[in-house]
Formats: structure tokens, C-alpha cells, sequence
């Protein structure tokens, strides 16, 4: 009686091996999915290249809690009308007035006001805060070496990598999608001017501290202001402090006359050595060690902190 017991459940669990073996190779695709993709495709080749779609063209697009989560990213008190405005340009506000005008609205009925003020406002005081904080980090920078950076870490480019980084692209309120450089970087400098006027400028000089002049982390300044012949800069120097004259000499050399050539150069003051540069050409290693030698004396790091 238990042999037929076991036989019988042998029987069946051979029955039951084909079954599951048919349905772990099943792909469970219906037959409609391959042609309508294909259809899909071939429709969207017809097209060509479609415009990028703003994000507010979607129907679960919320421009108020967008608003709303921006700030609190950012975790600054914003007056909510003034980081509105913030977020509109001049060609919106025309842009709305010209559809007005189809309609038939009158114009005095809805008013929109631009970031033009805010743009400016925060541009003054991004100008003077990256000013004051580069002469307080590297005082013994000339004027020069403070304006170059400056120019640099303030330009548009800059601020519209901040702006884009900061999620601004689908709140900004313009006529252009995606929105300009110029238009990027406006926007920050508005945003900046709003968290000024909304709470007090050191909040705002903080802002600009944090997001602005972090830029210069781990950079060379010396690839934002380039030294033009530092050898007579730094002979020029020299005379101002009544230092005896400079000398380069060459320290050590390999792969002479070879297209491996290397040098090291020293410059050299009352016959001590005070920096030395590398090069695959004499010349250059003196502008190199020449180059170190200002550095020093201008109180340049390797790399920002």
C-alpha cells in the first residue's frame, strides 16, 4: 500500500515537471507591444527633434509648492513675493502683456513686476562681498590678482552653473525655454537680492559666502590670473625691497638634446635658493620657478580652501 502511495506521488510530481518548465520560459509580452513600439518609433522619426518641453507643460506641474520647496531647500525665510519676483524676467512680463492685448484685457487690471531691481541689488552686493573676501583671504594679492579672480568666480558663466545647481531652470518664469546663460545668471543674482530685502544683507552676504566664493575650493588661482613674464615681475619686486639682484641657475638637467629634455631651475637670492621650477625647456623652467617665487611672496596656496 505505501509503494503505491509513492508511486503515485512520483507520478505526479513527473506530470508537474513540464508545467513548470513551460512556464519559467514564458516571457509574458503580449503580442500588440513589439508593433506598437515599432509604430512609435517610427512616428517619432517622422517628427524629428522636438523642443524640449518645460516642466510646466506637465498636468502635475504645482508652480506653488515648487516655490514653496526652493526656499526650504535652501533654508532661508524669503518674503514669498519677493522670491516670486525673483523668478521673473523682463521678457515674461512682455510676453504677458502682448497676450493681453490679444484678448482684449486690460492691462491695469493684472500687473506683473520684473526682477530687475532684485538683479540689481543682488549684484551689488555679490560685487562687494567676493571683493572684501578675497582681500581678507589673500592679503597680500595685488590689486590685479583680487580684480582677475573676481571677474572670474562673478562671471556669467559661473553664476549660471550655481543658478542651474541650485534647481532654478523650471521656475524661471521667460520668454526662452530652457533659459539663457545671461537669464541664469540674473536669476541668482535676483534670488540674492530677494533674501536681502526679505531678511538683512548679512544673510545675504552668507548666501553669497556659501555658494559663490566655495567655487574656489580646491582651485589654482593661478589659472584664473595669469602672470605675464613673472621673472621681471618678480625682479621688479625685488628692487621695490631693496633685495640684491636675482639670479636663475640651473640645478639639474636630463635627457639633454633629446625630445625627453627636462630642467630644474632655482632662482637664487645672496646665493640662496628661494623656489624652483621644471620645464622641458630652460625658459620655461625659469618662468616656472619664478612663477613659485611670486606665489610665495603673494601668499598663493597650491589650491584654495
Amino acid at each position: 500500500m505505501a509503494l503505491g502511495r509513492i508511486s503515485f506521488r512520483l507520478l505526479n510530481t513527473a506530470q508537474l515537471i513540464p508545467k513548470i518548465l513551460s512556464l519559467s520560459h514564458t516571457r509574458q509580452i503580449q503580442r500588440w507591444v513589439a508593433p506598437t513600439l515599432r509604430e512609435i518609433r517610427k512616428r517619432n522619426n517622422k517628427l524629428g527633434p522636438q523642443p524640449e518641453a518645460p516642466r510646466s507643460s506637465y498636468i502635475d506641474w504645482n508652480y506653488d509648492a515648487e516655490i514653496f520647496a526652493f526656499a526650504k531647500r535652501l533654508n532661508e525665510n524669503f518674503d514669498p513675493k519677493k522670491l516670486r519676483q525673483a523668478f521673473v524676467t523682463r521678457s515674461y512680463v512682455n510676453q504677458e502683456k502682448q497676450k493681453q492685448e490679444q484678448l482684449g484685457i486690460d492691462q491695469e487690471d493684472i500687473v506683473l513686476e520684473d526682477n530687475t531691481n532684485l538683479v540689481r541689488r543682488g549684484d551689488d552686493l555679490i560685487t562687494n562681498y567676493v571683493n572684501l573676501f578675497l582681500k581678507q583671504s589673500l592679503k597680500n594679492l595685488p590689486a590685479a590678482g583680487i580684480d582677475a579672480i573676481q571677474k572670474q568666480i562673478t562671471s556669467a558663466e559661473n553664476l549660471a552653473f550655481i543658478s542651474k545647481n541650485l534647481g532654478t531652470k523650471d521656475l524661471i518664469l521667460s520668454a526662452e525655454y530652457p533659459p539663457s546663460t545671461e537669464t541664469f545668471s540674473n536669476t541668482l543674482k535676483a534670488i540674492i537680492g530677494a533674501l536681502c530685502v526679505s531678511v538683512n544683507e548679512d544673510r545675504s552676504n552668507l548666501f553669497v559666502r556659501d555658494f559663490i566664493c566655495t567655487q574656489l575650493n580646491q582651485k589654482d588661482l593661478t589659472e584664473y590670473w595669469h602672470i605675464e613674464k613673472p621673472l621681471e615681475v618678480l625682479k621688479q619686486i625685488c628692487k621695490e625691497r631693496g633685495i640684491d639682484e636675482i639670479e636663475p641657475r640651473i640645478i639639474a638637467e636630463a635627457g639633454t638634446n633629446t625630445v625627453l629634455a627636462a630642467y630644474q631651475v632655482g632662482i637664487f637670492v645672496n646665493k640662496k635658493l628661494i623656489a624652483a621650477g621644471y620645464g622641458e625647456k630652460i625658459d620655461i623652467a625659469i618662468e616656472a620657478a619664478a612663477l613659485q617665487c611670486l606665489r610665495d611672496v603673494y601668499g598663493i596656496p597650491e589650491t584654495m580652501r
